[in-house]
């Protein structure tokens, strides 16, 4: 962090402080706060402006906000202090020094800030807190961020790279594109077409009643509604039919002139077969009402290359309708994705009635303003003080939860729920701390401390990655085992309640910091009664343990984030973190995330050694980080940029052959990856599957979730069903450069032409991201490409935002300083604007 010394500015009219009176007729409406940037990303300075009549005295208030770490630097110190909460919420205090602010006045905090990389890292939240009503947040609307200049010297730059990228993109007629995705294990294609009409008769069969049932559904709403008896076999017929002789969620689809026929040995296969049908259908069959359906005719034999073809939904962080999760379910069935991890969790929420614990609910999912956190968690994410207003606060029932789990079961995707544990668990935390104080208060001891999750007489002093000092459960605690089984035994109910499977609860396990139970008590009194139980790195196999022989009693097994089956060992001198013997045959399910720098190997390691893996690298299947590097991309940008790209082209037994980009989205040095471990054939058949995260720290809205999910999730649908692609296969690294860049050229043909175009409607439409055009200056001319083929690219010569009716572009243009060009859809829905300087 770079330190900058300068002195406040002030524009003042008076002197002097404000009254008590005046004060109190200050309001957060008043205030406007300006944020601008400097040309260092890790400098910034805060105008504070009086727009009301009366002064913004000098002291008695607090500004409350979440941030990434900063504070007033230089003479500006002796003015403002800015202290951390917790998490990452801060508040602003005017020192003795600061000067009361007049009508129209303001003054300028000179700010050292962590690097803020991109907008999702600007400060928000703000609210005003005055010390006599400590209790009581108001939130601060008129806040202004400047756009940096260098931000948009730095456009032109990724601009000029995603031009070079996008030349090596072959434009491919969409009659010349596979009909099926994700692509198919062989497909043939035959002669003629299949006339698809409201009068074609499905022929279901017992074991497949469910599935013919959800075909005719589909056929109606894309042909209109079948009229009772009107059925007619000369019309044409589609049949199911049971191949014992297929694996499961194989399937055979056949299509000539005349019939189609549907084979499978089980019901998922049978549904698998539809959705492929269904990507055959065009784009329009889900905008309006059609006549008949050309269906090529085809020979389609297909299985998928893993079993565990999982997407988790984070909505712990910030909360997402129960409508955007059944959406989400619909997209994953579409693709043929058919796990749906449910991160309902976190630090800053927890998302699902538990029956007796209410606390987990009116506490625990509730974010606003709080001095005691009797009531609410303290807000994160920029929620504000006020709870009920944003995806800060809101939890699913106990009936939601039935309904999600029924409409995933109908489309053949298992729910894996997530709690988190020990760490990231601070909601669950605070919660039942008011329920211990609530019970405590009624003369209940017992009650009370039944289901506690912390030590109250812990002094154990810790830092968590997110910030937090109190956010770790107590693993030497009777109560935090009796909470767990609480909640394991309502999930069973519930599923039970939804004839949904449920065959593993995933507890976490990931980033529990150092310096936990360290000076507790209870954890002192275990090692007492169990000496094999001493130290943090023991209380944490203790606490697995425990968690494992639970869940082997309700026939269930683990799973968890890759910590769950590491511990700590000195290697050349340095603590590194290795798989854990002692739980190699416990049937662990792991999701490996960590394949940064001195990591690249742990999933393979793991998978080696008898753990299952789930491959969920930050550096590919991340896709709550950035697109790219621009300062206008929404995401994180700790583990790289994922773009749909990153997921295209893993390779998931020799991931290092294909690494393009380190995590710091630099070129991969190859050196880095020598000398790692590879997969063992035991390995193999460890790796269970594939799965893509989207975390919601940056996550507001539905439309935020749907920009951040696609195109990307389509990336990841490729790789976990299709069997390895020719170009991953190839020895020769140029001739598998040459297959690489034809696939990927048809992929994106087919997501620019097809799937994206089908998504504008699917399921009501989804807001995707649509990328920014290249750029590239040549011979005194603007030349433009897209990632994308089928969309189209706009401009402006005037300095105006193109939109739906600008100019479309079709070759270079002469240069023209402010020049804006901009990608649209099939819907005339635009992405953002890159600008030419």
């Amino acid at each position: 962090m770079k330190i900058y010394v300068l002195a406040a500015f002030f524009m003042l009219s008076i002197n002097g402080s404000a009254t008590a009176q005046q004060a109190s007729l200050v309001a957060a409406a008043d205030l406007e706060l300006n944020w601008s940037q400097t040309n260092d990303n890790d400098r910034m300075v805060l105008t504070i402006k009086n727009n009301g009549k009366v002064p913004l005295p000098a002291s008695g208030w607090k500004i409350y906000f979440n941030s990434r770490v900063l504070n007033t630097v230089g003479a500006d110190s002796l003015l403002a202090k800015v202290s951390l909460v917790n998490g990452a919420l801060f508040r602003l205090s005017p020192l003795p020094s600061f000067k009361a602010v007049p009508p129209a006045g303001r003054v300028k905090l000179n700010m050292a800030t962590e690097t803020m990389y991109n907008v999702s890292e600007r400060p928000s939240g703000f609210y005003l807190v005055w010390d006599k009503t400590p209790d009581q947040g108001t939130a601060i609307k008129n806040v202004v961020f400047e756009h940096l200049p260098a931000h948009t010297t730095f456009e032109q730059e990724l601009a000029k790279k995603a031009y070079e990228e996008n030349k090596k993109i072959k434009d491919i007629p969409v009659n010349q594109l596979p009909l099926v995705f994700p692509t198919p294990a062989d497909y043939v294609q035959g002669k003629g077409i299949f006339s698809l009409t409201k009068a074609v008769n499905v022929l279901g069969i017992p074991a497949f009643a469910d599935e013919a049932a959800l075909l005719s559904q589909e056929i109606s709403r894309a042909l209109g509604k079948k009229t009772a008896g009107k059925s007619n076999a000369a019309a044409g017929e589609i049949v199911f039919l049971k191949d014992e002789k297929l694996a499961k969620e194989a399937y055979t689809l056949t299509i000539t002139p005349s019939r189609i026929s549907i084979g499978a040995s089980d019901a998922a296969g049978a549904f698998y077969a539809i959705q492929s049908l269904k990507t055959m259908f065009p784009a329009s069959s889900w905008l309006k009402v059609e006549k008949s359906i050309a269906i090529p005719a085809a020979v389609i034999n297909d299985n998928p290359r893993f079993g565990f073809r999982g997407f988790m939904m984070d909505v712990g962080r910030n909360f997402q309708p129960k409508s955007a999760v059944l959406k989400v379910l619909d997209l994953m069935a579409l693709y043929k994705l058919n796990v749906f991890h449910f991160h309902l969790t976190e630090d800053e929420g927890w998302r699902l009635e538990i029956p007796g614990l209410p606390e987990l609910t009116t506490v625990g999912a509730t974010r606003g303003h709080s001095v005691t956190e009797s009531a609410q968690i303290i807000p994160a994410y920029g929620s504000g003080p006020q709870p009920g207003l944003n995806s800060g606060t809101g939890f699913y029932t106990k009936a939601d939860y039935i309904e999600i789990l029924k409409y995933a079961k109908a489309r053949h995707i298992r729910v894996i729920p997530e709690i988190e544990t020990p760490g990231h668990a601070r909601a669950a935390i605070k919660a039942m701390e008011a329920r211990y104080h609530r019970l405590m208060k009624a003369g209940d001891k017992e009650a009370a401390e039944y289901y506690l999750l912390s030590d109250l007489k812990d002094e154990s002093k810790y830092r968590s990655v997110q910030g937090f000092d109190d956010n770790v459960i107590n693993a030497a605690l009777p109560s935090s085992y009796h909470f767990l089984e609480k909640v394991t035994n309502e999930l069973i109910a519930m599923h039970k309640a939804a004839n949904a499977p449920l065959t593993t609860i995933h507890f976490g396990g990931d980033e529990v910091p150092a310096g936990v139970w360290e000076k507790s008590p209870a954890a002192a009194q275990l090692a007492i009664k169990e000496p094999a139980v001493k130290g943090t790195d023991e209380l944490w196999f203790y606490f697995f343990s425990k968690l494992n022989k639970m869940l082997q009693s309700k026939s269930l097994y683990l799973s968890g984030w890759e910590e769950i089956g590491l511990h700590k060992k000195e290697i050349n001198g340095a603590m590194k973190m290795v798989p854990e013997p002692r739980f190699f045959k416990e049937n662990f399910h792991v999701d490996v995330w960590n394949n940064l720098h001195g990591n690249e190997d742990l999933a393979y390691k793991m998978a080696n050694e008898g753990y299952k893996v789930v491959l969920t690298p930050v550096t590919n299947f991340y896709i709550d980080l950035a697109s790219n590097k621009s300062f206008l991309e929404n995401g994180q940008n700790w583990g790289g940029y994922v773009d749909v790209d990153k997921l295209f082209y893993f390779i998931p037994f020799d991931y290092y052959k294909n690494m393009k980009e380190d995590e710091e989205g630099n070129p991969a040095n190859p050196e880095r990856y020598k000398n790692k471990a590879g997969l063992t054939e035991v390995g193999k058949s460890n790796i269970v599957g594939l799965q893509a995260p989207l975390w919601s720290e940056n996550i507001k809205t539905t439309e935020q979730f749907e920009y951040m999910l696609l195109p990307k999730l389509l990336g990841l649908a490729e790789r976990a069903w299709a069997k390895d692609p020719a170009w991953a296969l190839e020895a020769d690294p140029e001739k598998g450069k040459v297959l690489y860049d034809q696939a990927w050229s048809e992929f994106v043909n087919v997501l620019g032409k097809k799937e994206l175009p089908r998504l504008n409607y699917y399921a009501g439409g989804f807001k995707y991201r649509i990328p920014t055009p290249g750029l590239q200056l040549i011979d005194g001319q603007i030349a433009a490409n897209i990632q994308l083929p089928g969309f189209i690219i706009r401009y402006t010569t005037d300095g105006k935002e193109p939109i739906a009716s600008s100019k479309i572009y079709t070759q270079a243009i002469p240069f023209q300083k402010g020049a804006k060009f901009c990608a649209f859809d099939v819907t005339n829905r635009g992405g953002r604007s890159i600008v030419v300087e």
